[in-house]
Protein backbone atom coordinates (compact mmCIF):
# COMPACT_ATOMS: atom_id res chain seq x y z
CA UNK A 1 0.00 0.00 0.00
CA UNK A 2 0.81 3.62 0.09
CA UNK A 3 1.61 5.52 3.02
CA UNK A 4 1.37 9.58 3.33
CA UNK A 5 3.47 10.71 5.96
CA UNK A 6 2.89 14.32 7.36
CA UNK A 7 5.45 15.22 9.89
CA UNK A 8 6.06 18.30 12.37
CA UNK A 9 9.09 19.74 11.65
CA UNK A 10 11.42 22.25 13.70
CA UNK A 11 14.73 23.16 13.12
CA UNK A 12 15.46 25.86 15.93
CA UNK A 13 18.81 26.78 13.78
CA UNK A 14 16.66 28.83 11.01
CA UNK A 15 13.17 28.11 12.06
CA UNK A 16 10.84 30.69 13.54
CA UNK A 17 8.01 28.53 14.25
CA UNK A 18 7.52 24.59 13.18
CA UNK A 19 6.45 23.51 9.90
CA UNK A 20 4.68 20.69 8.36
CA UNK A 21 6.67 17.77 6.04
CA UNK A 22 4.88 15.84 4.20
CA UNK A 23 6.59 12.68 2.22
CA UNK A 24 5.02 9.31 0.15
CA UNK A 25 5.96 6.30 0.33
CA UNK A 26 5.09 3.17 -1.51
CA UNK A 27 5.23 -1.03 -0.89
CA UNK A 28 4.86 -0.40 2.44
CA UNK A 29 3.16 -3.32 4.42
CA UNK A 30 0.42 -3.73 6.90
CA UNK A 31 3.15 -5.06 9.14
CA UNK A 32 5.52 -1.72 9.23
CA UNK A 33 5.63 0.38 11.86
CA UNK A 34 5.84 4.24 12.00
CA UNK A 35 9.57 3.68 12.96
CA UNK A 36 9.94 1.66 9.66
CA UNK A 37 8.63 4.66 7.67
CA UNK A 38 10.32 7.28 9.59
CA UNK A 39 13.43 4.94 8.80
CA UNK A 40 12.91 5.24 5.19
CA UNK A 41 11.98 8.88 5.16
CA UNK A 42 15.31 9.49 6.87
CA UNK A 43 17.07 7.10 4.54
CA UNK A 44 15.60 7.41 1.11
CA UNK A 45 14.47 11.26 1.17
CA UNK A 46 15.56 13.69 3.56
CA UNK A 47 18.53 12.72 6.03
CA UNK A 48 17.85 15.88 7.98
CA UNK A 49 14.58 14.36 9.81
CA UNK A 50 15.43 14.21 13.04
CA UNK A 51 14.11 11.37 15.71
CA UNK A 52 15.16 9.69 18.68
CA UNK A 53 15.45 5.55 19.21
CA UNK A 54 17.10 2.76 20.46
CA UNK A 55 16.10 -0.81 20.61
CA UNK A 56 13.06 -0.62 18.35
CA UNK A 57 11.65 -3.45 20.35
CA UNK A 58 9.35 -1.25 22.92
CA UNK A 59 11.57 -2.00 25.34
CA UNK A 60 13.54 1.30 25.62
CA UNK A 61 10.68 4.18 25.38
CA UNK A 62 12.91 6.15 23.55
CA UNK A 63 10.60 6.58 20.23
CA UNK A 64 7.99 8.07 22.07
CA UNK A 65 5.82 10.56 19.62
CA UNK A 66 1.97 11.34 19.13
CA UNK A 67 1.18 9.49 15.90
CA UNK A 68 -2.43 10.63 14.58
CA UNK A 69 -3.24 12.62 17.88
CA UNK A 70 -2.16 10.01 20.69
CA UNK A 71 0.71 8.99 22.49
CA UNK A 72 2.61 5.96 21.00
CA UNK A 73 5.94 4.18 20.49
CA UNK A 74 6.37 4.49 17.33
CA UNK A 75 8.32 1.21 17.07
CA UNK A 76 5.13 -0.15 18.60
CA UNK A 77 2.71 1.38 15.68
CA UNK A 78 1.56 -0.79 13.29
CA UNK A 79 0.52 0.51 10.03
CA UNK A 80 -2.31 -2.32 10.37
CA UNK A 81 -3.81 -0.14 13.08
CA UNK A 82 -3.86 3.35 11.48
CA UNK A 83 -5.18 2.29 7.57
CA UNK A 84 -8.69 2.97 7.13
CA UNK A 85 -8.58 0.96 3.77
CA UNK A 86 -6.27 -1.34 1.86
CA UNK A 87 -4.65 0.87 -0.63
CA UNK A 88 -3.33 3.70 1.54
CA UNK A 89 -2.73 5.50 5.08
CA UNK A 90 -2.45 8.75 6.18
CA UNK A 91 -0.23 9.22 9.51
CA UNK A 92 0.75 12.55 11.52
CA UNK A 93 3.79 12.24 13.55
CA UNK A 94 4.40 14.84 16.25
CA UNK A 95 7.06 15.36 18.86
CA UNK A 96 5.24 14.62 22.52
CA UNK A 97 3.78 17.47 24.67
CA UNK A 98 4.55 19.59 27.13
CA UNK A 99 8.68 19.46 26.55
CA UNK A 100 10.94 21.95 24.70
CA UNK A 101 11.75 20.73 21.14
CA UNK A 102 14.93 20.43 20.00
CA UNK A 103 14.55 19.66 16.46
CA UNK A 104 12.03 17.66 15.12
CA UNK A 105 10.98 14.73 16.78
CA UNK A 106 13.59 15.10 19.34
CA UNK A 107 11.94 16.79 22.92
CA UNK A 108 14.28 18.05 26.18
CA UNK A 109 14.12 14.94 28.52
CA UNK A 110 15.66 16.67 31.27
CA UNK A 111 13.44 18.37 32.82
CA UNK A 112 11.05 14.83 32.59
CA UNK A 113 14.34 12.95 34.43
CA UNK A 114 14.50 15.76 37.18
CA UNK A 115 11.14 14.78 38.31
CA UNK A 116 12.22 11.28 37.92
CA UNK A 117 15.12 11.85 39.99
CA UNK A 118 12.94 13.54 42.73
CA UNK A 119 11.56 10.68 43.95
CA UNK A 120 14.33 8.89 45.28
CA UNK A 121 14.15 6.37 42.10
CA UNK A 122 16.37 3.75 43.90
CA UNK A 123 15.72 1.23 46.41
CA UNK A 124 17.08 1.96 50.22
CA UNK A 125 17.27 0.02 53.12
CA UNK A 126 20.98 0.16 55.05
CA UNK A 127 19.53 -2.34 57.88
CA UNK A 128 22.15 -5.02 58.07
CA UNK A 129 21.95 -7.78 55.47
CA UNK A 130 20.38 -11.25 56.90
CA UNK A 131 22.60 -13.46 58.70
CA UNK A 132 22.09 -16.32 56.27
CA UNK A 133 24.10 -13.74 53.33
CA UNK A 134 20.94 -13.88 50.98
CA UNK A 135 18.27 -11.48 49.45
CA UNK A 136 16.00 -9.89 51.70
CA UNK A 137 13.13 -12.44 51.20
CA UNK A 138 9.44 -10.95 49.98
CA UNK A 139 6.22 -13.01 49.68
CA UNK A 140 4.46 -13.27 46.15
CA UNK A 141 1.95 -11.18 47.53
CA UNK A 142 4.07 -8.74 48.31
CA UNK A 143 5.70 -8.29 45.33
CA UNK A 144 2.35 -8.48 43.74
CA UNK A 145 1.39 -4.68 45.49
CA UNK A 146 3.62 -3.17 43.51
CA UNK A 147 4.61 -5.63 40.35
CA UNK A 148 2.13 -3.50 37.80
CA UNK A 149 4.75 -0.25 38.57
CA UNK A 150 7.71 -2.17 37.79
CA UNK A 151 7.09 -2.19 34.04
CA UNK A 152 7.73 1.42 33.41
CA UNK A 153 10.51 2.47 30.63
CA UNK A 154 10.27 5.82 30.89
CA UNK A 155 9.08 7.00 27.79
CA UNK A 156 7.14 10.16 28.72
CA UNK A 157 3.86 8.61 26.76
CA UNK A 158 1.94 9.08 30.38
CA UNK A 159 3.34 12.94 31.49
CA UNK A 160 3.21 14.36 28.06
CA UNK A 161 -0.25 13.26 27.46
CA UNK A 162 -1.72 14.77 30.94
CA UNK A 163 -3.22 18.08 31.11
CA UNK A 164 -1.71 18.87 34.30
CA UNK A 165 1.55 18.42 32.82
CA UNK A 166 0.96 20.48 30.32
CA UNK A 167 -1.11 23.38 32.34
CA UNK A 168 2.30 23.68 34.79
CA UNK A 169 5.07 21.63 33.75
CA UNK A 170 6.29 21.84 37.50
CA UNK A 171 3.95 18.84 38.45
CA UNK A 172 5.94 15.63 39.12
CA UNK A 173 3.95 14.32 36.63
CA UNK A 174 2.44 10.57 36.27
CA UNK A 175 5.70 8.69 35.34
CA UNK A 176 7.82 10.15 38.54
CA UNK A 177 4.47 8.93 40.48
CA UNK A 178 4.37 5.44 39.15
CA UNK A 179 7.93 5.38 40.01
CA UNK A 180 7.52 6.44 43.69
CA UNK A 181 4.51 3.79 43.74
CA UNK A 182 7.06 1.17 42.88
CA UNK A 183 9.67 1.61 45.63
CA UNK A 184 6.75 3.10 48.28
CA UNK A 185 5.12 -0.40 48.30
CA UNK A 186 7.92 -2.34 48.41
CA UNK A 187 8.45 -4.13 51.74
CA UNK A 188 12.05 -4.30 51.73
CA UNK A 189 12.59 -0.87 51.21
CA UNK A 190 13.04 1.77 54.06
CA UNK A 191 12.04 5.11 52.37
CA UNK A 192 9.05 5.36 51.96
CA UNK A 193 7.98 7.85 54.11
CA UNK A 194 10.67 10.13 52.57
CA UNK A 195 9.06 9.71 48.96
CA UNK A 196 5.36 10.29 50.92
CA UNK A 197 6.66 13.60 51.74
CA UNK A 198 7.37 14.49 48.01
CA UNK A 199 4.42 13.01 46.80
CA UNK A 200 2.55 15.60 49.19
CA UNK A 201 4.48 18.44 47.73
CA UNK A 202 1.84 20.94 46.75
CA UNK A 203 3.10 19.92 42.92
CA UNK A 204 3.09 16.24 43.83
CA UNK A 205 0.30 13.84 43.51
CA UNK A 206 -2.26 16.13 44.33
CA UNK A 207 -1.89 17.73 40.62
CA UNK A 208 -4.07 14.48 39.42
CA UNK A 209 -7.06 15.14 38.36
CA UNK A 210 -8.22 11.65 37.30
CA UNK A 211 -8.60 12.46 33.60
CA UNK A 212 -6.91 8.77 32.87
CA UNK A 213 -5.13 10.26 29.90
CA UNK A 214 -1.97 8.65 31.06
CA UNK A 215 -3.20 5.40 31.62
CA UNK A 216 -4.55 5.23 27.88
CA UNK A 217 -1.26 6.16 26.77
CA UNK A 218 0.80 3.71 28.85
CA UNK A 219 2.76 1.47 25.82
CA UNK A 220 3.23 -0.62 28.94
CA UNK A 221 -0.35 -0.55 29.79
CA UNK A 222 -0.02 -0.10 33.27
CA UNK A 223 -2.51 1.17 35.65
CA UNK A 224 -1.50 4.30 36.11
CA UNK A 225 -4.47 6.16 37.39
CA UNK A 226 -4.59 3.23 39.98
CA UNK A 227 -1.18 3.60 41.16
CA UNK A 228 -1.41 7.20 41.51
CA UNK A 229 -4.66 6.61 43.51
CA UNK A 230 -3.09 4.10 45.58
CA UNK A 231 -0.14 6.79 46.67
CA UNK A 232 -2.87 9.21 47.41
CA UNK A 233 -4.71 6.67 49.82
CA UNK A 234 -1.34 6.03 51.37
CA UNK A 235 -0.60 9.73 52.37
CA UNK A 236 -3.97 10.26 53.33
CA UNK A 237 -4.09 6.77 55.33
CA UNK A 238 -0.47 7.17 57.20
CA UNK A 239 -0.28 3.39 56.10
CA UNK A 240 1.71 1.26 53.47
Amino acid sequence: MQAQLRIRRFNPEKDKKPTWGEFTLDDVNKTDSVLDLLHRVKWEQDGTLTLRRSCAHGVCGSDAMRINGANALACKMLVQRLKKDDDTVTIQVEPILGMTVIKDLVVDMEPFMDHYRSVIPYFVNDEPVPEDGRERRQSIADRARFDDTTKCILCACCTSSCPSFWSNGRYVGPAAIVTAHRFIFDTRDTAAADRLQIMSDSFGVWRCRTVFNCTNACPREIEVTKAIAEVKVAITSGEV
